[in-house]
């Protein structure tokens, strides 16, 4: 019997519902998302089979745009607008989804049933034009209209499917009452604006839900050509990001158009178990994105477990890794259960997974192949119910052909490979970096600062090498050091400061502004005056004890070497080579002197 011709039971509500659905199209998924019931209206109007359908997660088949931004079904407990989805032939079609979550004894969510109409013919009314349909739906904006009085004339299907309320419902309701008195109040300047013909842009207002509740929202209105106010509506959350101008998603932050490509992959593969493989230089933030890839799947309520394949030896990582039996080797005393126990119904991230030898390489495989390993001196074969999630800062691909890393392992891992590029190549998440970082230092700290212009242009011209976590070593060393609220360039870390120097205006600028050394502005720029005129040098000569002189002969070479680093713009080689040294006796006497 196909799953959708199951006889409706009593103690089943879903197939009462599969009975009162008839020949829609409809489908159930259980709490992971994943189809457990495809009608054959479903399979008719997708193009993907009872038999394709079931066990899958309901985006693969079940194609719709919005649903890649997030389930509404599971976010709100109910779902219902125009959507658009993919046929499995690659058509594009426009549907209502209509669903709603199902709760088990204890009102947990235990799954959710959800329907899809084909949208054959757009309804139209008198006076209406579908243009603005169209182009709303297309900027992800609602819209209503409404009479001089201010009453509700029509709404868009996009407001209609987003808020749940019917034409019918809306027809004749005030705006003060569906967005509050604040705005739309007889007395209210916003109104008596457009009342003169004026318009108004984002404002901030609560819209009316058909359950009573509320929801956050920006208003721009106007008055139309047909004497009708019309009225544009966007949710708060997408304006409170574009005015942040980044996007913040599971701890971490950025605007570049590859970090948010990333963020989008890690959504899209929430529905997937299949093994993730992270790649990246170091200090990028591979285990934030393993996180989050965690977070955002369904073994989210299971544990996730770190191991650090580089940190133990062999003998011990093997323990670790699968646990061990009492007597398996010297110094076990006791039974203990290894990382992908602890993991189980959860995923289990394998940092720096480059470094695992080459015999723990081969089980590791075993485990990701049928799911089985044993303890260390034990011969019962667990199961491991474990995601894995593993990065590494090495080319796989390089290991491989050295046989440092088994190809069979490297395929079997990078089954979802996620790559995160470097802090260079992405310079336009620096800024909301630092704001990001810096606001977590001063929570951790209880103590709120601020940078100047010219450490946030130091901070900028730096190439990051040590990527995400060079950047916040650097902001962390910047506040400890830092005695009031503002941070300067001197707060700095003093090898940055100097290879910015040579960067060239703001190397100049760093220098006028006495940035770059000790003491106070300008200090050193009247320091290197005095010196170039041959004052430190009539100061040595008139010391007047071996001890005083060896003080003035430091300060005359001092003062030399300050000279060639400003010739050299702080290019340390270049001001080696001129006062005949190496670049590391260069850097050696600069900290001696204090001048680093």
């Amino acid at each position: 019997m196909a799953p959708d011709e199951t006889p409706a039971s009593s103690t089943d509500p879903t197939q009462a519902l599969a009975a009162e659905l008839g020949e829609l199209a409809w489908f159930e998924v259980d709490a992971q998302r994943r189809v457990v019931r495809w009608s054959a209206a479903a399979a008719a109007l997708t193009g993907f089979s009872v038999e394709e359908a079931l066990a899958t997660p309901c985006v693969a088949v079940v194609r719709c745009h919005r649903c890649l931004a997030g389930c509404r079904v599971f976010d709100r407990g109910q779902a219902n607008g125009i959507v658009s989805i993919f046929h499995d032939d690659g058509r594009d079609l426009s549907v209502r989804k209509i669903g709603r979550v199902l709760l088990d004894e204890e009102g947990q969510i235990r799954g959710a049933v959800e329907v899809l109409l084909p949208v054959v013919e757009v309804p139209t009314r008198p006076g209406r034009d579908r243009t603005i349909d169209l182009v709303s739906e297309a900027l992800g904006r609602l819209w209503l209209a409404s009479d001089g009085d201010f009453r509700v004339v029509d709404a868009s299907l996009g407001f209609l499917g987003d808020t749940g309320w019917s034409h019918e419902e809306l027809l004749g309701k005030q705006l003060a009452e569906l967005l509050g008195g604040d705005l739309w109040a007889e007395v209210s300047s916003f109104r008596a604006a457009l009342t003169r013909g004026e318009r108004r842009e984002g404002r901030s207002a609560n819209l009316l839900l058909p359950d009573g509740q509320r929801r956050a929202v920006s208003v721009s209105a106007g008055p139309g050509s047909d004497g009708r106010v019309h009225v544009m509506i966007r949710p708060q959350e997408e304006v409170a990001s574009e005015h942040r101008g980044y996007v913040e998603f599971q701890g971490m932050v950025a605007r570049s158009a590859s970090m948010l490509r990333l963020f989008h992959l890690v959504e899209v593969l929430g529905d997937s178990d299949a093994s993730v493989l992270v790649t990246g230089e170091s200090g990028t933030g591979k285990e934030l994105v393993a996180r989050a890839v965690h977070n955002t799947s369904g073994r989210a309520r299971g544990p996730f477990v770190a191991v650090n394949c580089g940190a133990l030896p062999a003998e011990l990582l093997e323990s670790e890794l699968f646990g061990h039996v009492r007597g398996a080797f010297t110094g076990a005393v006791r039974d203990r259960p290894g990382r992908f126990e602890l993991a189980q119904g959860g995923s289990l991230f394998l940092d720096e997974i480059g470094d695992l030898p080459l015999p723990l390489q081969v089980k590791l495989l075993r485990v990701l192949e049928d799911r089985t390993y044993q303890r260390v001196g034990e011969s019962k074969t667990r199961t491991a119910d474990v995601r894995v999630i593993a990065a590494t800062n090495v080319v796989l691909r390089d290991a491989v052909a050295n046989k440092r890393f088994r190809e069979d392992l490297f395929y079997r891992l990078r089954v979802l490979p996620i790559d995160i590029p470097p802090l260079r190549a992405r310079r336009e998440d620096l800024a909301p970096l630092v704001e990001h970082l810096l606001a977590q230092i001063a929570r951790q700290r209880g103590r709120a600062v601020q940078l100047s212009p010219t450490a946030t242009r130091c901070l900028l011209a730096w190439s990051w090498p040590g990527n995400v976590r060079e950047l916040e070593n650097t902001l962390e060393y910047a506040v400890a050091v830092c005695e009031g609220q503002t941070v300067h360039v001197r707060d700095l870390p003093p090898e940055l400061r100097l290879a910015v120097a040579g960067e060239g205006a703001l190397g100049e600028a760093l220098f006028e502004e006495g940035a770059l050394g000790v003491g106070a502005p300008g200090a050193v720029r009247a320091e290197e005056r005095a010196a170039a005129e041959g004052v430190g040098e009539a100061a040595s000569g008139e010391a007047a004890s071996g001890e005083a002189g060896s003080g003035e002969a430091a300060s005359g070479e001092a003062a030399e070497i300050r000279q060639a680093l400003v010739r050299a713009r702080y290019r340390r080689e270049e001001a080696a080579r001129t006062l005949g040294m190496s670049r590391t006796t260069l850097w050696r006497k600069m900290k001696q002197l204090g001048l680093a």
